[in-house]
């Protein structure tokens, strides 16, 4: 039973990883006249035998239908047979790609318009060519389908505010879908969210009346803390009645300095109580 599971996890990895000689007997005739045929066209033959995979590349060789045993070859230069074996190269750099804007429906009922991008490369060639039919267009799809059902777990604050976040969990969530194409997510990022006219402009009328409120509550501070400061100076004062003559004196030259044809005596309101008696 161990020995049976060790293989179904072995063929899991490399589905299609098969020795040539799974090709049968029928197969190994036809691999034979290909070679008897290459020989007798050489040195023509020559050039349809040689391939040459790049140091970015890896090359799955079929024959037959099969892939050859060790799965990916590269870089480097190989000879394949042309009638019975066939070749895909497969890059193994990272691949960037942007995803298109999507319109998402916020957890709290707010649509925007969100795009990011997507870097990825190809971790295991065998998988990529072997398990999907085409691994790049699968992750676009597989991208723009992630970021709509992660978007709508959250409301408006929380995209604004924790992309980083947002771009982790996406970044989790493809890699484990991926694994089984052999291509491995390295990084999401957030490029843009988009809001509604409408609801910029409600936002922004709320950002300046919570910046009035604030400048209103500093100017009422203010105010207090200026009557309080007021309060000691004439308790000062009340204490030396010289301090008024020179307060007085002050004041004067504050206004010699501005307008010079205006002069203000101050007149005591003792002297006024008389008459307003009368």
């Amino acid at each position: 039973i161990f020995d049976l599971y060790c293989n179904k996890k072995l063929l899991a990895e490399n589905p299609l990883d098969n020795s040539d000689s799974d090709i049968g007997l029928c197969g190994w005739l036809l691999v034979l006249l290909s070679m008897l045929l290459t020989l007798v066209t050489l040195p023509v033959s020559i050039w349809m035998c040689i391939k040459i995979v790049k140091e970015y590349e890896r090359a799955i060789i079929f024959r037959l239908g099969r892939i050859l045993k060790g799965g990916a070859k590269g870089p480097g230069l190989f000879f394949i047979l042309p009638c019975t074996d066939s070749l895909i190269n497969v890059d193994m750099r990272t691949i960037t790609f942007d995803i298109p804007p999507q319109e998402v429906l916020t957890k709290d009922s707010v649509t925007v318009n969100v795009d990011g991008v997507v870097y990825y490369r190809v971790q295991n060639a065998t998988l990529a060519v072997a398990n999907i039919t085409n691994a790049d267009a699968a992750t676009r799809l597989l991208a723009q389908t992630t970021l709509r059902n992660v978007l709508g777990t959250k409301n408006l604050a929380e995209i604004l505010s924790d992309r980083e976040e947002i771009a982790h969990s996406m970044q989790s969530t493809l890699d484990d879908a991926t694994d089984d194409w052999g291509i491995k997510v390295e990084r999401v990022e957030i490029k843009d969210v988009k809001l509604p006219i409408q609801l910029q402009r409600a936002m922004a009328a709320e950002a300046e009346a919570s910046r009035e409120a604030r400048a209103k509550v500093i100017a009422a501070e203010g105010e207090m803390n200026a009557s309080r400061a007021l309060k000691e100076a004439s308790l000062v004062i009340a204490e030396s009645p010289s301090a008024l003559q020179l307060r007085y004196l002050q004041t004067l030259n504050t206004i010699a300095a501005e307008k010079n044809s205006t002069i203000i005596f101050p007149v005591p309101m003792d002297m006024m109580q008389a008459f307003m008696k009368h």
